[in-house]
């Protein structure tokens, strides 16, 4: 019986690194944030995502299941500025993990990888429910600018690097591989984008504003009153207005959202109403950052003609 107890410890101990127990365990808020991990921490992470690409990430129910895999991981990485605040403290606190918790190592807010002068809508001064559902800290939707998406593989680079010294090396070459491939990739769509550039469009909500901005068009308006509140049919009208007057031909809403009162304004106004998607894996062809990002580069130019 001895003999068959050793045997079976012995089988235990090596079965762990085959089975990737000896894997670091990640999880993020959003799914891109899951893709640049991924790139980054290559076969020596295991990766997951709280959310999934066609929710909307600002409301996310708080489930046990959430709490069990924030349990058991290593590394929390999460977007910032406020995106996740009505559900991922609830998360943390329920998940009774200190390796994550607030403070610790394994605990990651994403958005410090961007200095002051990259955050857009900041909000300076009082906030309050009239301006709808505002972010004081700046449009959380930093991910839609890919030279973001850079710095947020640095960051998370070097946090992987804290938490796991041993295999330094391998991070910093597939953070190397990840900087060669998407600043290869940007240079191409910039250069395919140039048409773009000066295109007034109107956005359902300032999702979008950090991709039109990369991209050099020009949002003219917004067809939500404030963000998060619908439109009313006197402002709904406005942008109509607005549109006409300008000749503005281009409406861009999230896969989030619910789109009849932006297909009636771009309707009325002679428009076409881009839906793009809101997070990676959101629709089909979107399966990882770089893809994102192609997927919403190449719709917008065909919107454009």
């Amino acid at each position: 019986m001895k003999i068959k107890s050793l045997l079976m410890t012995a089988a235990v101990l090596l079965m762990g690194p085959l089975t990737g127990q000896a894997k670091l365990k990640v999880v993020t808020s959003v799914p891109s944030l899951a893709s640049i991990t991924e790139m980054v921490g290559g076969d020596l992470v295991q990766v997951e995502s709280i959310t999934r690409g066609v929710q909307d990430t600002h409301f996310v129910e708080a489930k046990p299941s959430y709490m069990v895999m924030l349990n058991r991981a290593d590394l929390l990485i999460y977007n910032g500025m406020e995106l996740e605040m009505g559900w991922l403290p609830l998360l943390i606190r329920g998940a009774r993990n200190q390796k994550i918790a607030p403070g610790s190592p394994g605990h990651l807010n994403a958005s410090l990888a961007l200095l002051e002068e990259d955050i857009l809508e900041r909000v300076r001064g009082e906030v309050d429910r009239t301006m709808g559902d505002v972010h004081p800290l700046g449009n959380p939707h930093w991910l839609l600018n890919p030279h973001h998406g850079l710095k947020a593989g640095k960051l998370i680079a070097a946090k992987l690097i804290e938490l796991d010294h041993k295999n330094r090396e391998t991070y910093e070459r597939n953070l190397e591989k990840f900087e060669r491939e998407l600043t290869n990739r940007i240079a191409d769509w910039e250069t395919r984008a140039k048409p773009l550039r000066g295109l007034e469009v109107v956005c359902y909500h300032p999702h979008w504003s950090y991709l039109v901005g990369w991209l050099g068009m020009v949002n003219a308006g917004f067809i939500e009153l404030r963000p998060g509140i619908p439109p009313a049919p006197r402002h709904q009208m406005e942008i109509i207005n607005l549109m006409q007057q300008k000749n503005i031909k281009l409406a861009i809403i999230s896969s989030w959202k619910e789109p009849s009162r932006a297909r009636v304004v771009a309707d009325q106004a002679g428009a076409e109403l881009l839906v793009l998607p809101g997070e990676v894996q959101a629709l089909p062809g979107t399966d990882d950052y770089f893809a994102w990002i192609e997927y919403m580069v190449a719709k917008l130019i065909e919107a454009a003609g």
